[in-house]
């Protein structure tokens, strides 16, 4: 079966239902028809007794998925920025609750939306060539795709470190903080996958061609990293790196002043709540917020900064921390009046 989608590949070998993601000029970076023929690809698969397992991967060296094409959404507006997140977000869901086994193969740049279409398989496996990412705060929106949802679940401080900074981390860091479970290499893909169309089981086919994670540096930090990001607001995040004083902490002060102070309040504010919610509830809020953001002028703005002018200079409204309170943040999370329907 092949989706009516250039960009989408959804093809039955053996008992394996592949989706291939091609659009690797743009680093596989999600479109709505992209988003809608992964959907009736999953649905149909999960219809069809010949298809046992599910896999999806990239093509391309460079990367698995970018995410979401941003630029998309600030040229054509909110309403169809809306309409991209719902669709993704139901995606997200679906991916997580699937009924048969889904195994993501995560390589090169896999950030934002690509990180939903993988962190919620049931097998991720990664390369060491892997550069994952949450990188909302970065261009004036939220970490979103269900981040509330297992950011918070990472150990120690690691998932606020990655809202907050946008920072990138490897193969190694994203085993250890459960955003993905083996290591195997891109060279290796094509091997796993044709253990898959035989009808072998997936963690053992896994097994088979998985090797040892590379260096987990961010993770290493260990207590470190839970003493300087266990804390009750973003200004006492910053307290306390600039108080460590040390270079790592230095860095991560740095990067986080760096990002929009009101993506900073409302991704720690939904982290927070996230912590008790389940994933569902955690993609309602995301969207709730992402309604709230695109009457806002930061996300233009980093978009223009990011990927337009790419100047790096993005002027954010407002530009201080002290100018966005906690009530502002929560407001920016209150219901937007549309529930997503979820399958």
């Amino acid at each position: 079966m092949t989706a009516p989608q250039p960009h989408v590949l959804a093809e039955k070998h053996g008992v394996l239902g592949l989706l291939t993601l091609r659009r690797p000029a743009a680093l596989n970076a999600l479109s709505l028809p992209m988003v809608l023929a992964l959907m009736a690809a999953l649905e149909a698969w999960a219809a069809d007794d010949g298809v046992q397992v599910v896999a999806i991967r990239g093509e391309g060296p460079r990367g698995f998925c970018a995410g979401g094409d941003i630029r998309a959404w600030v040229a054509e507006g909110p309403e169809a920025a809306l309409a991209f997140l719902a669709a993704e977000y139901r995606l997200n869901h679906r991916i997580a609750t699937y009924p048969k086994p889904f195994v993501a193969l995560m390589h090169g740049v896999t950030m934002g939306g690509g990180a939903g279409l993988s962190v919620h398989a049931r097998h991720r496996v990664a390369d060491p060539g892997l550069v994952f990412a949450m990188p909302e705060t970065a261009i004036g929106f939220t970490p979103d795709i269900g981040a509330s949802y297992f950011l918070p679940r990472c150990p120690g401080g690691l998932g606020l470190y990655l809202a907050l900074t946008a920072g990138r981390i490897g193969q190694g860091d994203v085993i250890a903080t459960g955003l993905a479970d083996r290591a195997v290499a891109l060279a290796d893909f094509d091997a796993l996958l044709e253990r898959l169309m035989r009808g072998e089981a997936p963690e053992r086919a896994i097994d088979t061609v998985a090797g040892r994670p590379g260096l987990a540096p961010l993770a290493a930090e260990g207590a470190r990293l839970t003493a300087l990001f266990a804390a009750s607001s973003v200004e006492d995040v910053l307290e306390r790196l600039d108080r460590d004083g040390g270079e790592f902490a230095q860095r991560s002060a740095a990067t986080i002043r760096a990002n929009s102070p009101t993506s900073l309040k409302l991704a720690f504010h939904l982290l927070r709540r996230g912590a008790a919610l389940t994933l569902r509830q955690c993609l309602q809020q995301e969207y709730d917020a992402a309604a709230h953001l695109f009457r806002r002028p930061d996300l233009a703005e980093g978009v223009r900064a990011a990927v337009i002018d790419k100047d790096r200079q993005p002027r954010w409204q407002p530009s201080s921390l002290a100018a966005v309170t906690d009530a502002a943040a929560a407001a920016l999370a209150a219901p937007s009046g549309t529930s997503l329907a979820f399958a």
